[in-house]
């Protein structure tokens, strides 16, 4: 998924350049990596706010449109919030290209519990992992795995191994050769006998 925003070049930096700025109703941000300079921008705390509501925003490709410089395409390596009022006071924008191999945290979408076999049976579902770390190109990035959970019987579990990934994307624990990496995601106990 991609989306573009519009940023300013920031010529003044230090905190009281930053602070000044989030008054202006402005977000500081900077964009680094790909072997050139790291560029400091700002966006309008407005575009920021309303970004941000997409949760599918940390992991897409952002094209930054920077008025009186090139236009970047970035992913979001990390996000300062104001401890009081959560709102957003620094990003951190990671350049990319389309093969560039990136590593990222990516959310669980259970599918399909209620059609469970183990949970029709009385068996309570656990979501033991709610995340997990994926490496990929970010053409490839998917903002959320599915992971469908309707065929699964009281008393199992599905691990990391088990997965259905989209094409090009790899789960970086199951990279280490070490099978204690594998660790379940989801899990169905048995029924309570009445």
């Amino acid at each position: 998924m991609s989306h573009t925003w519009t940023a300013e070049i920031r010529t003044e930096e230090g905190k009281g350049a930053s602070r000044r700025l989030r008054h202006a109703e402005k977000v500081p941000a900077i964009i680094y990596g790909a072997g050139k300079d790291a560029v400091s921008i700002a966006f309008a705390a407005k575009l920021v706010r309303h970004g941000f509501e997409d949760i599918n925003m940390f992991n897409s490709v952002l094209t930054i449109d920077v008025e009186g410089g090139e236009t970047e395409k970035c992913i979001v390596k990390d996000m300062q919030r104001h401890p009081a009022t959560g709102a957003v006071s620094h990003i951190d924008l990671q350049r990319v290209t389309d093969d560039s191999i990136v590593t990222k945290k990516v959310p669980f979408n259970f599918e399909g519990k209620n059609k469970s076999a183990g949970v029709k049976a009385g068996g309570m579902m656990t979501f033991l992992q709610s995340t997990v770390e994926v490496r990929c190109a970010a053409k490839n990035l998917p903002t959320t795995l599915n992971v469908d959970v309707s065929g699964m019987e009281a008393g199992t579990s599905l691990r990391l191994s088990e997965l259905n990934l989209p094409e090009g994307v790899v789960i970086t624990a199951l990279t280490h050769g070490n099978s204690d990496y594998d660790q379940a995601v989801v899990t169905i106990g048995k029924p309570k006998r009445k």
